[in-house]
C-alpha cells in the first residue's frame, strides 16, 4: 500500500514539474474581473486570459469597433449632420442638438473620450445609413478579422439585445487591430480636447473618462464601459520600451487595479525577442536571406521551443531578380507564428530597412493560428 502511495505521489510530482515548463515563472495576478485578456499589440499574441472565450455583454467597449469602422469607411473631415434619432439617446451623451453639424473627427472624440451614445448614433447614420446598416458593417469587420464569438446590433453597446455580445479575447483582438491605426491611437490617447458646440460662444470640453491615462505609466488608451447588465468593462493600453500591450476586463469591480496588475504582468513576464534578423542569411547553402526582421513576445524558457522551416516557392529557380524564392516559417511549439519572405544573396541589396513585401502583416496574423495564444 505504501509503495502504491509513493508511486502516485511521484506521478503527481512529475505532472506538476512538467506543467511548470509551460507557464511563466510568476503566476498571473489575482483579479476581480469575471473575464479578462492581455494581448501584445504588435504580434497579436494573447499573453493571458481568464474565461476569455466566454460570450458576455461588453457595454461601451462596442465603441472601439464603431470608431475603427468609421475611420476606415469615412473621412475625418466629413461634416456630419446630427440626425433626429441621435437627440436624447439614453445614457452617456455629449448633448448634441437638432440641426447641429460636426466633423466626423469631432464626433469620434465625443464617442471615445466621453462615450457619447448620441455621437455613436450620429456616426452610424452617417457611415451606414441607419443603425442596422452600420451594425452590418461592424459584423462584417468582425468576420473579416476572424472573430467567431462576436456580434453587434448597435454602435453604442446599450443593453437593447441579447444578440449583442463579444468575449474578452475577441475584444482584445479588435483593440489590437484598431491600435494599428494612427488616427485611432491619437484619439484614444487624448486626455482632454475642445470641440465646437453649435449655437454657443464656447466649445464643448471633453475630458477622457479613462483614468488609466493618469494612473499608469505609458498608458495610451483605450475605452471605458458600463451598463447595469454588463457591469464595469474596460480596455486599456500602454507602451513601454517600444512594446504596446492592451488589456480587456469584463464585469470587473476593481478594474483600474486589475489593469495595472495585468499590464505589469505582460511587461514583466514577456520579452520582445528578435527571431529573424533583417537580411539574415537563413540558408548559407542556397544563399537565402530574409526580407525583413521578425519579433515575437516570449516568456522565460520559450525560446527553446521556437523552430524554423524553409519552404521554397514552386518554380523558384526561374525567378527574375528580386523575386521571392520562398518563405521562412516560424513556429512556437507546433503553432505557426510568422512567415518571412526569402530572396537570393544577389537580391538582398535591393531591400531597404523597412522592406516588408513578403512578411506577414498584422492582419494576416489576426487570421492565423496564433490567435490561440497561451
Amino acid at each position: 500500500m505504501n509503495r502504491r502511495k509513493k508511486r502516485i505521489s511521484f506521478i503527481i510530482l512529475c505532472a506538476y514539474l512538467i506543467s511548470l515548463l509551460s507557464i511563466p515563472a510568476e503566476a498571473a495576478p489575482g483579479i476581480s474581473a469575471q473575464s479578462a485578456a492581455v494581448i501584445d499589440v504588435e504580434s497579436g499574441r494573447i499573453l493571458y486570459q481568464k474565461q476569455g472565450y466566454e460570450k458576455m455583454r461588453v457595454a461601451s467597449l462596442t465603441k472601439i469597433m464603431t470608431a475603427i469602422v468609421a475611420i476606415e469607411e469615412g473621412r475625418l473631415s466629413d461634416m456630419v449632420a446630427v440626425p433626429d434619432q441621435a437627440i436624447g439617446t439614453e445614457g452617456s451623451s455629449i448633448y448634441l442638438r437638432h440641426g447641429e453639424k460636426l466633423t466626423l473627427e469631432h464626433l469620434l472624440y465625443g464617442l471615445m473620450l466621453r462615450s457619447g451614445n448620441d455621437a455613436a448614433v450620429s456616426i452610424a447614420h452617417h457611415i451606414g445609413g441607419s443603425l442596422e446598416g452600420f451594425a452590418r458593417l461592424m459584423n462584417e469587420k468582425a468576420e473579416y478579422l476572424g472573430l467567431t464569438q462576436t456580434h453587434f446590433t448597435n454602435p453604442h453597446g446599450l443593453d437593447d439585445s441579447n444578440n449583442h455580445y463579444s468575449t474578452a479575447v475577441d475584444m482584445a483582438k479588435i483593440s489590437a487591430y484598431a491600435l494599428q491605426n494612427e488616427d485611432f491611437k491619437r484619439i484614444v490617447s487624448t486626455k482632454v480636447i475642445n470641440i465646437p458646440q453649435h449655437g454657443e460662444k464656447w466649445d464643448r470640453k471633453l475630458i477622457n473618462k479613462n483614468k488609466m491615462l493618469h494612473l499608469y505609466e505609458g498608458a495610451d488608451g483605450v475605452k471605458t464601459g458600463y451598463t447595469k447588465l454588463a457591469k464595469r468593462c474596460l480596455v486599456s493600453s500602454a507602451t513601454r520600451d517600444g512594446r504596446q500591450l492592451a488589456v480587456v476586463t469584463l464585469n470587473a469591480p476593481s478594474d483600474w487595479s486589475d489593469h495595472a496588475r495585468l499590464l505589469d504582468y505582460g511587461f514583466k513576464q514577456f520579452e520582445r525577442v528578435e527571431l529573424v534578423g533583417l537580411k539574415e542569411n537563413v540558408d548559407a547553402s542556397k544563399g537565402l536571406y530574409s526580407i525583413n526582421a521578425f519579433y515575437y513576445p516570449l516568456a522565460s524558457g520559450e525560446r527553446q521551443n521556437v523552430r524554423r522551416q524553409i519552404v521554397m516557392e514552386e518554380g523558384y529557380k526561374e525567378l527574375l531578380p528580386g523575386g521571392v524564392a520562398g518563405y521562412l516559417h516560424i513556429y512556437l511549439r507546433d503553432q505557426q507564428i510568422g512567415r518571412i519572405g526569402l530572396v537570393y544573396e544577389g537580391d538582398k541589396s535591393t531591400l531597404g530597412p523597412g522592406g516588408k513585401e513578403s512578411g506577414w502583416s498584422f492582419l494576416s496574423i489576426f487570421k492565423s493560428l496564433i490567435w490561440g495564444g497561451l
